[in-house]
């Protein structure tokens, strides 16, 4: 089997390196209940993935890159690592930012449109970036991801390790999605999932969304009748919820925000979603905002990259014995178990089990190709040949949507 994916757990310098060390002082932020508990947990996180929306990046009237929006937002940013933290930032904001230049008043909606409004806005968008940490003497480095390099582990492994490299060296990581070569087929759909997966990824402590919404209420918030939701422990939190799409100039909308926060608390990353307008209370003292609390027992960074990064080569269906013992019992997917195979995969690929009624069980890594695996299928461990007697998925390689083992 290949290793497991790495976590990268680099302990990094948090003392500011640019000689001017000021720190912005953000304004007081309104009380939220007794000292301690979760919100104090945010405020003492050390790895900090902080996401922003392209509306709070543009103008209003015309989709450019607004400076002093990202001078606001690059204000708060400093105070947070003076203060300690170790920052990454999910810029969004690509599209709508070439959308000016090349005279665009709507969003394009064909492929090709966005990749070419991607193309020039990108360039736009790490200037902006550059320019304003600059005001701190800091530098910036963009990372540009596609699904692909989420998808495929030595991908996931170097993006990783460019991400840990630029805090090393002390530069503030731009990660945005790369839309001039993804395909629609191919993407992470909206920056929320891309921070959810660069938070575990980089083992973050804490992962901020900021959008133009302060954070969850229970229906649009236009709506007087509009109930806020300031934390969401579970799913049941969630009943009753009604989130929108998205916006003018974005895709991601509240309804990503959410299946985003739900993605990074089940890797054990606590979230905190608020507006950009509230981004100096959100890395002071937490207060503002909707909090989403962890599951207990974080995943492995591998096991988390399998159920929800990994690209999926094939199918393996199994019968109810198969599925009690992966399930509740912890054990490895053995070839008596398994009832078909589908897809052209090979040993080490990321393969889907499901269960006998065609419910998803979970993902593991696969230890035969496809056409000997064919030739296994219902078979004793005891009735197969020398060499083809280990389990088709390992239990270590195994992991599952029922118990997120």
């Amino acid at each position: 089997m290949n290793p497991a994916w790495s976590t990268g757990d680099n302990q990094l310098p948090t003392t500011p390196y640019a000689p001017d060390q000021t720190a912005v002082t953000p304004p007081p932020g309104r009380a939220c209940g007794p000292a301690g508990g979760i919100r104090a947990r945010l405020t003492a996180a050390k790895k900090v993935v902080v996401k922003i929306g392209s509306s709070s990046l543009t103008c209003h009237d015309n989709t450019a890159v607004d400076p002093l929006a990202i001078d606001r937002i690059t204000d708060a940013l400093q105070a947070r690592m003076v203060a300690g933290s170790d920052v990454i930032v999910v810029s969004s904001g690509a599209v709508a930012a070439g959308m000016g230049p090349l005279g665009l008043s709507h969003r394009p909606t064909d492929l090709a449109g966005k990749q070419a409004a991607a193309s020039v806005g990108q360039v736009h968008l790490a200037h902006e970036w550059g320019r304003s940490f600059g005001r701190y003497n800091r530098t910036v480095g963009q990372v540009l991801l596609t699904a692909s390099d989420a998808g495929i582990r030595s991908r996931a492994r170097n993006a990783q390790q460019t991400l840990d490299r630029l805090r090393q060296l002390r530069a503030v990581p731009i990660v945005n999605e790369n839309d001039t070569v993804a395909t629609s087929e191919m993407r992470f759909g909206d920056n929320d999932r891309l921070a959810a997966l660069v938070a575990h990824l980089a083992g973050a402590d804490l992962l901020v969304l900021l959008s133009d919404v302060d954070g969850l209420y229970d229906k649009n918030p236009s709506d007087p009748t509009a109930r806020f939701i300031p934390e969401v422990i579970g799913a049941g939190d969630l009943n009753g919820v009604v989130a929108g799409g998205g916006g003018k100039v974005g895709t991601g909308g509240m309804a990503s925000k959410v299946s985003a926060a739900m993605l990074a608390t089940r890797g054990g990353i606590p979230v905190l979603l608020t507006s950009a307008d509230k981004i100096s209370q959100a890395l002071t003292d937490a207060s503002v905002g909707t909090v989403f609390h962890p599951r207990q027992g974080r995943l492995s960074a591998w096991k988390f990259w399998a159920l929800y990064a990994a690209d999926v080569t094939g199918t393996l269906r199994i019968d109810a014995g198969a599925m009690q013992a992966v399930t509740h019992g912890g054990a490895s997917l053995l070839a008596v178990g398994i009832t078909e195979t589908e897809g052209e995969f090979h040993s080490g690929d990321i393969v889907e089990i499901v269960g006998p009624d065609g419910q998803i069980i979970g993902r593991g890594e696969v230890a035969y190709d496809h056409m000997t695996l064919a030739g296994m299928l219902g078979k004793n461990t005891a009735d197969l040949p020398e060499g083809m007697q280990r389990p088709v998925v390992h239990a270590d390689y195994l992991s599952n949507f029922a118990t997120r083992a």
